[in-house]
């Protein structure tokens, strides 16, 4: 039941748009009663989040051999799942729910944000094995630097290619390098701006 009423969900997006999506149009192409939506999901949004992104996994891949490598490898990978069409709906609709709903907010990090940041911290942590770290770096910070993405595609409508991919992971990686360095080396206060 679950399988056809997220597929009934990406479908009706592509078709619609998120804003005019209902439960009832989802129940009825789904062949469902809206009461097993909502045993399922807490709203709307919910239901096409985890329809348009959450259920699209990050593919496992295996370590290029170096920290830039594999975050060129997750952007992609998040670029994939994010320009979609029906990702690029439901984006800013989502954006706005998490502000004002508590338990989709929860439910948003604990999942899709989580899943994103436990991959961060596998890269970083094989960064620091091989010698390319001089330490490790919170993931969620890590992530922060990558935010750009999000806001290139579903904020600014910018189109991106893999030209702007392939920046956007050299920029991450110089600043993971630059924060790793920062933790293990003491700021001079003395030190006046120049």
């Amino acid at each position: 039941m679950d399988h056809k009423i997220l597929q009934a969900t990406r479908e009706l997006i592509d078709e619609i748009g998120y804003p005019a999506l209902t439960v009832d149009q989802v129940a009825t192409r789904a062949g469902v009663g809206k009461a097993a939506i909502y045993r399922r999901y807490a709203s709307k949004a919910e239901m096409a989040f985890v329809a348009t992104m959450d259920e699209q996994q990050l593919p496992a891949w295996t370590t290029t051999g170096s920290l830039y490598g594999d975050l060129l490898a997750l952007v992609r990978a998040f670029h994939r799942r994010m320009a979609t069409p029906a990702a690029r709906h439901l984006a800013p609709a989502l954006i706005s729910e998490l502000a004002v709903n508590p338990e989709l907010d929860s439910r948003f990090k604990e999942t899709f944000l989580a899943a994103e940041q436990a991959a961060f911290a596998d890269i970083i942590e094989q960064a620091v094995t091989r010698g390319e770290l001089a330490g490790t770096v919170d993931p969620a910070m890590a992530h922060l630097l990558l935010g750009s993405l999000a806001s290139a595609l579903y904020i600014l409508n910018l189109p991106v290619d893999d030209a702007l991919v392939t920046d956007l992971a050299a920029a991450a990686a110089a600043g993971i390098t630059a924060l790793a360095a920062g933790q293990h080396s003491a700021p001079d206060a003395a030190a006046e701006p120049r």
